[in-house]
């Protein structure tokens, strides 16, 4: 359905910091920058981007919006939890857990303020 999600920073040196270490700890890439100076990262299929907002105004992010990013197993949601918090994220809702329907979470804010999610699915208790 979705091509990419883009969202606005006002540093891109920092943002970067902070998504090449959460990426790399999901089993991704550091990200590419493109001509326009935006950063690119691909992952499992999934397109981010961010960038300076093209209107010259200060980002800012999303109220109540937040980002769900795809990880492997419980392990990479912890170290991408880890290496955000390492990177200017900030830790919010609840330390990286096990939900009620098996799926283990973890969330942040990056160091512009957006909001971020990554989950592994259930594993089958079978």
């Amino acid at each position: 359905m979705f091509t990419h999600v883009m969202i606005g920073s006002n540093d891109l040196a920092r943002s970067k910091r902070f998504y090449d270490a959460t990426f790399v700890a999901l089993g991704g890439a550091p990200g590419e920058t493109d001509a326009r100076g935006r950063l690119i990262y691909v992952h499992n299929g999934g397109r981010l981007m961010i960038t300076t907002p093209i209107d010259g105004q200060p980002a800012t992010s999303a109220n109540g919006g937040t980002i769900g990013i795809l990880a492997a197993n419980a392990e990479q949601v912890r170290a991408w939890h880890a290496a955000g918090k390492a990177n200017g994220g900030t830790s919010i809702e609840t330390p990286p857990s096990e939900r009620p329907n098996g799926q283990f979470v973890a969330y942040l804010r990056d160091p512009d303020g957006n909001k971020l999610t990554v989950r592994s699915m259930p594993v089958d208790k079978a």
